[in-house]
């Protein structure tokens, strides 16, 4: 019998498990490398060794990379979150293991070189500015309300804020100039999708289209995720252009990737991309729309294992991720949970906060309480159990 395939995962915590557990399916011989806080954690009956990362930094997750491939050659490596995309593509490079290529990881990890990027090969996005200091984009703020301004290298909408007047303007000022260089985009109007796709050697084999509910400006942060959108065929068309444009501008190889978008008066205006598995349990809602493991998926393409009545092209399920909020305060009760289980389309309900925790406004995804996961056998019903579980599931708070 021929040994197992080597792989060796970067980043785990709590959304990355399912890809051990897809590991363990395969019979692959695993290794992963863990942060320090997510330590106590780690499920050490499914790898066969934990590397040890001290510090959240992209060089700290390098050194812990580094340490696992010097140690023993993997047959394949996925990053999982923003952190961990640069070290991984070092890696990938260096042993040439397929990857989304180091070209496309540090691009992906930079807004700055994204817009530099996309806009040497055309691809259709905001107007921006990048400055060192955001005091010194006063002038272009101004004459461009309103603008988004957001940090270079932050995820999960955090420090991604919207400036609608002079007075907005101002304070912004007063209270970021200290934070180092930003990027100041136009504010592209329209409603906000996400774009998911496996890629092989720069060949599309999966693909779609989330719809995104935020919260009001000037936050931006994501409330629910309905998966399975379909636009009407032109639409789709411009799409589908944006897309392969984007993949082409960065060079993407192999791997994962998750691109976010607007489309208002111009049609589709990419927002920006990332070349690692996407945040919120979108892999999750995709598997259940698309009837196939994601995660899975993932792994069988790093290891250049055949995806062949693997993955499905179209959804045979309306799947959605929904995240229960509140005021600011203090948690005094949390009602519904049984109610919303009740719910034959509701999948599973977590929960990140209890009795006696503290609700901040919401101004990042990481502030949010847990997530609801639903999958319905059609459009219609999806809504309907989005309806029910906001009804039902309330979080009341005491404000402080």
């Amino acid at each position: 019998m021929n040994d197992p395939r080597d792989l060796l995962l970067v980043g785990i915590g709590t959304m990355g498990r399912p890809y051990l557990d897809a590991a363990a399916r395969l019979g692959l011989r695993v290794r992963a490398v863990e942060s320090a806080a997510a330590w106590e954690n780690r499920p050490v009956d499914l790898a066969e060794r934990f590397h040890r990362v001290e510090g959240g930094q992209d060089e700290s997750w390098a050194r812990g990379v580094s340490e696992a491939v010097a140690e023993r050659r993997p047959d394949g490596l996925v990053a999982f979150a923003e952190p961990h995309v640069i070290s991984a593509a070092l890696a990938q490079d260096r042993l040439d293991l397929r990857g989304p290529s180091l070209h496309a990881a540090v691009i992906s990890r930079n807004k700055a070189l994204q817009r530099a990027t996309f806009g040497a090969y055309g691809v259709p996005q905001p107007e921006y500015l990048q400055v060192s200091s955001v005091d010194r984009a006063r002038a272009w703020m101004l004459e461009r309300l309103p603008v988004v301004v957001k940090p270079l290298t932050l995820v999960g909408s955090e420090g991604v804020e919207l400036v609608r007047t002079e007075a907005a303007a101002e304070d912004v000022i007063a209270r970021r100039s200290g934070e180092g260089a930003v990027l100041v985009e136009e504010a592209v109007g329209g409603p906000e999708y996400s774009w998911e796709a496996l890629v092989r050697d720069g060949e599309v084999l999966f693909e779609n289209v989330t719809a995104k509910e935020t919260t009001a400006p000037p936050y931006f942060v994501e409330l629910c995720h309905r998966v399975g959108h379909v636009f009407e065929p032109a639409l789709a068309d411009r799409v589908t252009s944006l897309t392969r444009s984007v993949l082409d501008a960065i060079g993407m190889r192999t791997g994962l990737v998750h691109l976010e978008f607007k489309v208002g008066t111009r049609g589709p205006v990419l927002i920006e991309i990332a070349v690692r598995t996407p945040g919120d349990y979108l892999p999750d809602a995709i598997g259940l729309a698309y009837g196939f493991d994601l995660y899975e998926a993932v792994l069988r393409i790093s290891l250049g294992l055949t995806l062949e009545g693997v993955v499905n092209s179209r959804p045979v399920s309306w799947s959605a991720t929904v995240f229960p909020t509140a005021a600011p305060g203090t948690i005094t009760e949390i009602t519904g949970v049984p109610e919303a289980l009740e719910h034959p389309d509701v999948v599973r309900v977590r929960l990140r906060k209890g009795v006696g925790d503290t609700v901040l406004p919401l101004t990042s995804s990481s502030q949010r309480m847990g997530h609801v996961l639903i999958n319905a056998s059609s459009p219609e019903e999806r809504e309907k159990a989005l309806l029910h579980v906001r009804d039902s599931l309330l979080i009341h708070v005491a404000q402080n």
